[in-house]
């Protein structure tokens, strides 16, 4: 079964990545066909190619994340560290692209109609959530963390235990 779940998120990985690769083709070729067609690189077909470039690099980390995190084996034993590590570059990403995509949609609506600012505002104030929320998640689990003890590792508890039975063993050597 564990093998099915990878293979699925391995090929959805791919399928994000082809989107992604599609997205980064097309955002210049729409400023390109405006520059051939004689309209001139427009300020609304820059705009909308930042917008595709952003999308596109969210879905390419997007994969990223599912390649490193849920693709390779043997994964499940993991400590909450790095889930807590993974989780963090994976979240970052987002907001990034949220905080970069709002910035761009204030720009096309206040050429459009500064009215409906308020909608790219609220994307912004949404952002700022997800970054207060990544914060609080960080400082919790840290101080989790701490309170409870670093996870050993099965490879640690193994040369740990080793160590244990070597030492023991050498000293009973000893007191022979």
């Amino acid at each position: 079964m564990s093998l099915i779940i990878r293979l699925v998120f391995a090929l959805a990985a791919c399928a994000i990545m082809l989107v992604a690769a599609g997205l980064m083709v097309y955002a210049p070729y729409e400023v390109i066909a405006g520059l051939i067609s004689g309209e001139g690189a427009t300020p609304d077909a820059l705009l909308g190619a930042v917008g595709y470039l952003i999308v596109a690099i969210a879905l390419f980390d997007v994969a990223k994340y599912f390649f490193e995190e849920e693709v390779p084996a043997g994964r499940e034993r993991r400590t909450a560290a790095d889930a807590r590590r993974g989780l963090t570059k994976f979240v970052s990403t987002i907001i990034i692209a949220l905080f970069l995509e709002a910035l761009v949609l204030v720009f096309e609506t206040a050429r459009e109609d500064p009215s409906h600012v308020v909608y790219p505002a609220l994307l912004v104030v949404a952002a700022c959530a997800t970054l207060l929320s990544l914060g609080l998640y960080q400082r919790l689990s840290a101080a989790t963390e701490e309170a409870v003890g670093p996870e050993p590792d099965s490879e640690e508890e193994e040369a740990a235990s080793e160590a244990v039975a070597d030492a023991s063993g050498s000293t009973l050597g000893r007191s022979r």
